[in-house]
């Protein structure tokens, strides 16, 4: 929790009183539905909590944004920016019905009353939003595809609106035919050894009807 703080000293007391809870919460959801591994759960406000926190270094959401949370798995990064922006709304979606059951319960855990969770594929989902968040569920072209049709076509920020992705490693190959996205090192933001080579993807999305 004080990694948080160290980051992010502007949390209202109900903010730390949720990012303080959430340790308790996974680690007793972890040993009923196996969803995060023990060496992650041990350094979940490092591995998992700050790492999601990387999207707000990167952009802040604007009141009434609306941010799809891809392949949340067991809630990350959708449930801590949640926290975060309390006056957004999170939808977070996973194929599989165990990691949603597990964000599900998290969330109640936490009174939050702005996520809610989808055990679907993305492509089933409708909607569109000002941004599509994720950890790595796959490659930059195959991402893309599933997201086609699901960004609004209204405009809350300067930065358009687009995919935020926590990436990791060498990512010329996987980018090369995106011109516009931009790599935002999260080293320049955190100075634990964790992230030296752990990036923020921002690719700005055009609206399709």
């Amino acid at each position: 929790m004080e990694l948080i703080e160290k980051y992010f000293s502007n949390l209202t007391e109900e903010q730390k009183s949720r990012f303080k809870k959430l340790e308790e919460l996974y680690k007793d959801w972890n040993l009923k539905i196996n969803v995060v591994s023990r060496k992650d759960i041990d350094e979940l406000y490092l591995r998992h909590v700050l790492h999601s926190l990387g999207i707000a270094k990167v952009q802040e959401f604007k009141a009434g944004s609306k941010i799809l949370d891809v392949g949340t798995g067991g809630g990350f990064p959708g449930i801590p920016l949640a926290i975060m922006y309390p006056d957004c709304e999170f939808h977070l979606v996973d194929s599989i019905g165990k990691k949603i059951k597990v964000v599900n319960e998290v969330t109640e855990g936490l009174g939050l009353k702005n996520v809610k969770s989808f055990n679907n594929r993305v492509e089933e989902l409708d909607g569109q939003y000002d941004f599509i968040v994720s950890r790595a569920v796959a490659v930059m072209p195959t991402f893309v595809r599933w997201v086609k049709g699901k960004i609004a076509k209204e405009q809350r920020h300067d930065r358009r609106n687009g995919i935020l992705y926590l990436k990791g490693g060498d990512l010329s190959e996987e980018l090369k035919d995106y011109r516009t996205a931009e790599i935002f090192e999260l080293s320049n933001y955190f100075e634990e050894e964790f992230f030296e080579t752990k990036k923020v993807v921002y690719l700005p999305l055009k609206y399709r009807s």
